[in-house]
């Protein structure tokens, strides 16, 4: 998918959630996506903490979680209003920022 609509910002995430239905094309996505979820893998820690972080946040990414199966963590980032970000674990009951209604425990998604 490209950030931006000069074509020059393309990234691939493992999961996106694209609301405006304008923005997806026969090529894809082209403008950021609601919210993005990475999956971290031991090659891929710098670009998704680091990286991807920063692309997200300045192309107008609403919600950025990064899913560390190592640590068994969720890092949730809001880039709506006051940014914020929150650490939870596997276990927790992690609430969507942007959807309210949606709450996942990824430890009972992988049962």
């Amino acid at each position: 998918m490209f950030l931006s609509k000069d074509d020059k910002n393309y990234v691939e995430p493992d999961i996106s959630v694209i609301c405006d239905k304008n923005k997806l094309t026969d090529k894809g996505c082209n403008g950021a996506p609601d919210w993005i979820i990475e999956i971290v893998s031991p090659s891929s820690q710098r670009m998704d903490y680091l990286t991807k972080l920063l692309k997200y946040r300045t192309a107008g990414v609403r919600e950025y979680w990064i899913v560390n199966p190592m640590k068994e963590t969720v890092q949730a980032y809001s880039f709506e209003g006051t940014e914020d970000s929150t650490q939870y674990s596997f276990s927790d009951l992690i609430g969507s920022e942007i959807f309210e209604d949606l709450k996942i425990c990824i430890t009972d998604m992988l049962k």
